[in-house]
């Protein structure tokens, strides 16, 4: 039979790339770009594997056959019915096995120039694994340091707006990164997927310009940081942002309003304060939920919890940080991008 692999370096070469994994496996991680057509759904594969250790290796094939085969016929029957003669697929499965050659050499059959990916998605996800250690470091960093409520990431992606190259991790990891940073109705990202996401936005840039980049701790909710990135932000020029105290207020009951319809579940988090604050006085937080007393909140969560959390992380860790240059920045104002093009000017970029 000729031999229908090919490298990772050609995947550009064709119209479109199938994932042959099971949904779980998708949605853990995939190629970008990529579709899923499983040739064995999440429940099949469970029951050939089972096969596979309490029966034996025939048994487990003979049966994952017959299931791979009825799953390529309703793919041909529905998912690839409209693609055109000439149709080019790259298929892979998880190393490159009999899962992607059994749609491969299908799709050949029927007079497409399909090919699969030698060594299957392990081999690309080592590929992102060596991604993240050579390319965080070839480009020059500035950080948008400061405390919670202070408007950074409004910053961030106002300087986005104006054309800046600007790397938003928490918008690729789905988190704000704090203790009440989770956000409604998007999970997080899979570790592997949050990686894949960070190679590609790498990929984007010119390291002819700077990046600018949010001053984050090693990991944003439940997913980490490289080490090779976390030590280049640490290396880099620092921007110290601050706003008035009561726009800081003013902007985390904006910024966090959704968290007081749903008391309990803000309590819960708060509880979680408990050993870093007395239990008095996160009682007490929890009291000013019930109360309604907002303002008073997040006036005692800035200057109990926020700022001096600010302080020991950054202490010792950006090394810019004494010589970083100073910008007011008044989050809550119609002109955030006109404020982030008076940073660039003060910048000359």
């Amino acid at each position: 039979m000729k031999d229908l692999s090919v490298n990772l370096e050609r995947l550009a070469d064709f119209d479109e790339i199938v994932d042959v994994r099971t949904p779980l496996e998708f949605a853990e991680d995939h190629i970008p770009g990529a579709i899923n057509a499983p040739v064995l759904e999440n429940e099949e594969r469970v029951v050939v594997g089972t096969l596979y250790v309490q029966a034996s290796a025939f048994e487990a094939t003979r049966v994952g056959a017959a299931m791979v085969a009825r799953n390529i016929a309703r793919h041909l029957e529905t998912t690839f019915a409209d693609r055109p003669r000439g149709w080019r697929p790259l298929v892979y499965c998880w190393r490159g096995g009999k899962r992607s050659e059994s749609l491969a050499v299908w799709l050949n059959l029927m007079g497409w120039q399909a090919r699969r990916l030698d060594g299957g998605y392990k081999t690309y996800r080592r590929s992102v694994l060596d991604a993240l250690s050579v390319w965080p470091p070839r480009f020059e960093y500035i950080v948008l340091t400061g405390s919670t409520g202070c408007g950074k990431t409004r910053l961030l992606r106002a300087l986005a707006n104006t054309g800046a190259q600007v790397l938003d991790l928490e918008r690729l990891a789905s988190h704000r990164g704090s203790l009440l940073g989770a956000l409604v109705g998007a999970p997080q990202p899979s570790q592997k997927a949050f990686e894949t996401a960070l190679v590609q936005a790498l990929r984007a840039f010119s390291p002819d310009r700077p990046v600018f980049i949010e001053a984050e701790s090693r990991t944003i909710g439940r997913v980490a940081l490289p080490d090779s990135l976390l030590g280049a932000m640490h290396r880099s020029r620092c921007i110290g942002v601050y706003a008035p105290r009561d726009e800081r207020i003013a902007f985390l009951l904006d910024d966090y309003a959704h968290w007081f319809d749903a008391p309990g579940e803000f309590k819960a988090q708060l509880t979680k304060l408990i050993g870093l604050h007395s239990r008095e006085c996160v009682t007490r937080w929890c009291r000013l939920i019930d109360e309604h007393a907002r303002a008073e909140l997040f006036d005692e969560l800035i200057a109990l919890h926020y700022d001096p959390a600010y302080a020991r992380s950054s202490k010792g860790h950006f090394v810019e940080l004494p010589r970083a240059i100073a910008f007011e920045l008044h989050p809550n104002a119609a002109d955030i991008d006109a404020q982030a093009r008076a940073l660039l000017a003060r910048l000359h970029l």
